[in-house]
Parts: structure tokens; sequence; C-alpha cells
């Protein structure tokens, strides 16, 4: 699937269209700068609608952040076929205010994006990653050399004012640390603190699944939602999740763990070291195994990519073995799914990531067996989507992280 942008084509601006319910935890200075870049480009008037402020207020507001060069003024769109007078002014981002990266970090490839202060993709990178676990160390290097490929790729001159990083596993958003990851050898790694030191530049990590859920929430179709949750099926099984326009991670940072809520108890072995995840049943290694048998492989040294391509091929082909296994991890997935509906009630749940291309993951009979698990009287179907993106919304959704800690910065 090729990489796509996720920005929708009737929305103009980056970040959340919704305000936040706890919004007056922010200064109006924050508030009237991100309704700015939310919108495009908006007229002042518009502008003290949205935030309930006064015009007063507003134009007080809007020439401070005019004269800290972090908005400016632009031509509004006419209405009608009317060209005479004066064209309307309204606001918007100024775009090289900053610039950020925003990487994600694999067990398959690593890529980076450099966003501009409004948003925009001004350069992108990826690289293929090492199949095999690593050292904090190599992946303190393949950090660096992913944010150097991509700042190659935007041009000249460029120095983000803030990274921010994102990668499979448990990671505390807090305190910055990696509690465990499924291609590192060591655990409880301060990445961030190491990362921040390494490149003298302000970082922040986060789970890639919540990275997922960020890049809809800034530039998808989460950007016009109050809730809604992102599943991740690749390499292993993540969440993110949008509560009240806000990624919710937990009350100490790293929850949402979907893959590793237990589905069976004293089941399979999941990577993390414990048995019967989620995971372990949905995720392509769990494929992998089964395909071991399917396949009559024995102990032969097989590429995993290659074999779950043969597993899938023989489906498509009537295999009834191929298919059990298929319709095994789509039972499971479902019951994953429905747990999602039953906790959270989000208004919309997004499948998203590489294996999605097994059709057989989301098939009807998947999304049928979801509502079937879920369904009350009265109540209507969690509308499950399929948004199979290609592997840069990662790390857009890590720029999206990147843009808001610059905003903090710049901002407050």
């Amino acid at each position: 699937m090729p990489d796509t942008d996720l920005r929708t084509e009737d929305l103009d601006g980056c970040g959340p269209l919704l305000p936040e319910k706890d919004s007056f935890a922010k200064s109006n200075r924050r508030q009237v700068f991100e309704a700015v870049r939310a919108s495009g480009i908006i007229p002042r008037v518009e502008l003290a609608r949205q935030l309930a402020l006064s015009p007063a207020t507003v134009t007080q507001i809007t020439t401070e952040l005019i004269e800290a060069g972090l908005i400016e003024e632009g031509e509004l769109p006419r209405e009608g076929d009317s060209q005479r007078g004066r064209p309307p002014v309204g606001l918007r981002v100024r775009a090289t205010a900053a610039t950020v990266v925003g990487i994600k970090i694999s067990d398959r490839s690593n890529s980076a994006v450099v966003l501009d202060m409004a948003g925009n993709l001004l350069g992108s990178a990826t690289l293929p990653a090492p199949p095999t676990a690593r050292s904090t160390e190599e992946v303190l290097r393949e950090a660096e050399t992913i944010i150097q490929a991509a700042l190659d790729d935007a041009g000249p001159g460029i120095e983000p004012l803030t990274i921010a990083l994102g990668l499979p596993g448990m990671v505390d958003f807090i305190t910055g640390r990696v509690l465990w990851c499924p291609f590192m050898e060591e655990t409880d790694v301060p990445l961030r603190d190491l990362l921040q030191n390494r490149l003298h530049r302000p970082v922040r990590i986060d789970n890639d699944a919540n990275l997922l859920a960020l890049a809809e929430l800034w530039f998808g179709e989460g950007r016009a939602l109050d809730n809604f949750a992102v599943v991740s099926i690749e390499h292993g099984l993540g969440m993110g999740l949008v509560i009240r326009n806000q990624l919710h991670r937990g009350g100490m940072g790293h929850g949402m763990e979907l893959g590793h809520t237990k589905v069976q108890l004293d089941g399979a072995l999941c990577r993390c070291g414990q048995r019967g995840c989620l995971e372990a049943y949905v995720a392509d290694y769990a494929l992998v195994r089964e395909a071991h048998t399917a396949l009559n492989l024995g102990h032969q040294s097989t590429c995993a990519d290659v074999m779950l391509e043969t597993l899938y091929a023989q489906a498509k082909e009537g295999n009834a073995l191929a298919r059990t296994i298929f319709a095994r991890a789509g039972r499971y997935l479902a019951a994953g799914l429905a747990n999602v509906v039953t906790l959270y009630d989000p208004a919309l749940i997004l499948l998203s990531g590489d294996r999605l291309r097994y059709d057989y993951l989301y098939a009807e009979d998947v999304l049928h067996e979801t509502h079937a698990l879920t369904h009350r009287p009265g109540r209507p179907p969690t509308p499950v989507e399929i948004h199979a993106w290609g592997d840069l919304v990662w790390a857009r959704g890590a720029g999206a992280l990147a843009l808001d800690f610059a905003t903090e910065m710049r901002v407050e």
C-alpha cells in the first residue's frame, strides 16, 4: 500500500478541530494559536466566536503572536464571484516559525518526517532496520541516521526545534523510559534522555500506536471526532485511544496495551514474555507459528514474510487449514475489538497497519462477530473503518507530538 497523505480533502490546517473539554487549562494565547493552525486560515471575528473570547482579547493576543513571528496575516478566499474591494484578511500560522522532526523506529524499517510549524511536510525518509535485536546504542545510532536522512531530504539549513520518537512496546511517556521493546536487548531504558543528550534537542517519546492515533487526530478523520480508537495490526497489536478530543495514555502514562490483554489463561507465549496475550493470537509471529504446522515446514528456517505470503496465498486458493488459521486470528481480533467497545464505547474504531492486507483479519465475518459480541437492545453497532496508510503515517504521528511540544515551548 502506498504512503498516503492523511489530510482530508475538504479540510485545511492541521490539529484537532474540536476544542478540548479542559481547554481552560491552556492559556488564551495557546488556544488562539492552535485554533488558527487547525483552521488553516481564519478571520479574527470567527476566531473570537469559536473560542468565546471578546474581539478585543483576540486582537491583543493575535497582535502579540504576529510580533513574535508565530502567526501572520493572509488573504481569505473570496466568496462568490466578487473581486471588488480589498481582499478579506485572515490569520494563519507562520510556517517558518519552527520545524520539527518525527521518527518511528521499528523491527522492519525506520521512518522520519520533517514538518514546519503549520504541519506541512518538508521532507521524509525511510530506511530498512536490522531484523535482529539491537542494543540501546544501536537504536540511538539508527535514530540519528534516519533524522539526518529526512533533514537532507528537506533541504539545507533546517534546525529542528523539537524531535519526537515512537517505537513499539511499553513506553512510559511521562518519564521517557522504554520499559520493554520487542527488538531492544535492554529493558527500562531512559531513551528520551539518552537521545536528548545525543542530539542536543528537546525530545519526547511514545508508544507507536499512540502516534497512529495522533496522526488521525491531527491529520486524518479523527480531527473532527470527540472520541475514537485506532487499533494497529502489524508485527504486534497496539491501540491508541482518544477521549474528549485528547490522547488517553492512562494514569501512569503507559496504558492502552490492547495487545497484552489476556484472552487465554496459560495460553500461547507472547513476545513480551507472558502467556495468553491477544497479540500472541493475532500478530504476524502468531500466524507464522501456526503456518509452520499448516505448511508442513517442521524445523525449516523460512523468512517470516515469505511464510505469511505463502499462507495467505494458500488461504485464497481454498486451503482449509490456512483459512482456519486466519479465521481463528480474526475471531480473537473480534473479541479484542468487542472489549474495546464494551470498555470505552468509541464513536469509531479505525483499523490500520501493514497486516491489514491479509483481508481475512477484517473480513465481514470479523466485523459481524464484533457487532454480535457487543449487541445491546437499542444500541447501534460501533462503526469500524479500515485506514491502511503507508509507513510514513507513524512518523507523521510523531511529528504531531513534536509539533505539540514545539507549541508548548514557543507559545506558552
